[in-house]
């Protein structure tokens, strides 16, 4: 050290020493509520491990099925015509309304009658029929648009809810995949053209019209627009039905009768690119 010293040489200090870490202590889990933890290796995060779906889960996905809401569908439309069938409603045509329904509420109750008949496959004709002989020519035709966009909003939303997942796999014929695309792809125009051309039944045209992509509010604005005509048409020969050989009464089934005609030789006439589609 002196020679390193006298040499002008500074003394090299000794190397220090290297701490070393604490030794991990074990830490306490305590159990709480919820999730139970699982490691998931050295020096990670615990990862939380959800428990599994028990009975009362697998209950909910097999009522919320798609092939379970539409079995609710099929019952709520048999139960529906089974309603109808049982409380006979066109006995109104001969007994009258009750004496204490009159005016405006007869109209409105009419009118939900109406809608709610459609959708269990009752025929819109007998229904326009009935309007008009009751409530005359303008009331009748107000009565049954109203009760026609009812019934095919409910139908509509019926089976857009409760039918459409399981009914669209099962579009698979060359037919069905065309009226699909046409309707999903033009449902405006195509629904209009269904309401002013009548061929296709009302409630078949709702339920095809749920299933396929067309929107709500095409659908509802195209059978508004589209079955005035018509339901004009049946709502005069009801009011007239007294007379069936007024002027009246002969232009009205003759409104009826050209535009079924005219449907008819469109679809024939189309029925080409239709199975081409």
């Amino acid at each position: 050290m002196l020679d390193a010293n006298r040499s002008g040489t500074a003394p090299i200090p000794p190397p220090a020493a290297t701490p070393t870490p604490p030794a991990a202590t074990p830490s306490l889990l305590v159990a709480a509520p919820g999730p139970a933890l699982t490691p998931a290796g050295p020096g990670a995060a615990t990862v939380p491990v959800l428990p599994r779906a028990g009975w009362a889960g697998r209950c909910t996905r097999l009522l919320l099925s798609p092939y379970a809401r539409l079995s609710l569908l099929l019952a709520l439309l048999a139960g529906g015509a089974a309603g109808v069938l049982v409380c006979e409603p066109q006995r109104l045509l001969t007994h009258g309304w009750p004496p204490q329904l009159g005016g405006a509420a007869a109209a409105l109750v009419f009118a939900a009658a109406y809608g709610l008949c459609t959708v269990v496959f009752v025929p819109r004709p007998l229904l326009n029929l009935a309007a008009g002989a009751m409530f005359g020519s303008q009331v009748g035709l107000a009565t049954a648009l109203a009760g026609t966009v009812l019934g095919a909003g409910v139908a509509f939303g019926l089976g857009r809810a409760l039918g459409q997942d399981a009914l669209r796999p099962l579009l698979r014929g060359r037919w069905l995949k065309a009226a699909d695309g046409q309707l999903s792809r033009h449902g405006f125009r195509s629904m209009l053209a269904l309401r002013l051309f009548p061929g296709v039944p009302f409630w078949a045209a709702n339920y095809c019209a749920a299933v396929s992509r067309m929107g709500p509010l095409s659908f509802l604005l195209a059978t508004a627009l589209g079955s005035i005509p018509n339901t004009a048409a049946y709502a005069v020969a009801g009011a007239r039905a007294s007379a069936p050989t007024s002027p009246a009464f002969l232009i009205a089934m003759a409104c009826v009768a050209v535009p079924a005609l005219a449907g008819t030789v469109v679809a024939w006439r189309k029925r080409h690119r239709l199975r081409a589609g």
